[in-house]
Formats: C-alpha cells, sequence, structure tokens
C-alpha cells in the first residue's frame, strides 16, 4: 500500500497562515509481489495436496478400511507411490482391510514437508523474512 501526502494551507481569522500535513493511504495502487513468492506459495500448495492425500491414507489404513469402496480404493492408489519409497523403514506387511499403523506414512509426510520446506526458502532466499 503506498501513502500519499496531502498538504493544505490554512488562513486563520486573525490572517496568520498555517500549513497542515496529512498522509493518505492509496488502495487503489497494489504491490506486485516478487515471482518467488508465487512460486514458492504453489510449492506449498502442491506439498499441501500431497500431505492431505498421505493424511488420509494414514487415518484410512489406521482404521482398516476396506479397499473395496471407492474412495478408499481412490486414496490408497494415489498415494501409494509417494508412499512406497518409505515402505521398508519399519517393515511393511500390506494388508488392507485391517486396522494397523503405518508409520511409514508418518515419515514420508514429515520428509514431504521438509523436502516442500527446503525448496520454498530456496525460491524467496533473497527476499527479507
Amino acid at each position: 500500500m503506498t501513502e500519499q501526502v496531502q498538504q493544505v494551507k490554512q488562513v486563520d481569522p486573525d490572517g496568520s497562515a498555517s500549513v497542515r500535513t496529512t498522509t493518505v493511504a492509496d488502495e487503489n495502487v497494489t504491490r506486485e509481489e516478487p515471482k518467488s513468492s508465487i512460486a514458492a506459495r504453489v510449492v506449498w500448495f502442491i506439498a499441501g495436496i500431497l500431505i492431505t492425500l498421505l493424511a488420509f491414507r494414514f487415518v484410512l489404513i489406521l482404521l482398516g478400511a476396506n479397499r473395496g469402496n471407492t474412495f478408499v480404493d481412490l486414496i490408497y492408489t494415489l498415494s501409494y507411490p509417494f508412499a512406497a519409497p518409505f515402505f521398508g523403514i519399519f517393515g511393511y506387511d500390506l494388508r488392507y482391510g485391517v486396522s494397523r499403523t503405518e508409520l511409514s506414512t508418518l515419515v514420508a509426510i514429515a520428509v514431504y514437508a521438509l523436502v516442500a520446506y527446503g525448496i520454498a526458502r530456496l525460491l524467496t532466499i533473497k527476499q527479507p523474512n
């Protein structure tokens, strides 16, 4: 938001002059955001979608959701490629429909969040905090 300074000269009834200065905010002028800030927002948006998908996967597996359901199958299918690289960390037994805690999905969420943070910070490295 930009500001404009206005000076108004007033003449009092006794003949003395005074100058009054006011600052007016110009709300019509918009400041353009740096392109790196927009790129960082895009990175966080994509990471948010991925993390949400993995969180759905974690909760559905925790509750033992039935893969026969279309929504559950969609979540499992979409999240599998992003969770699969982390399956060997704690051992992985692929059983759907059984309630279990899939810790590797929690690790995947943490890793993707850290990677998104690093990329977003790298994109905005020259900007002040």
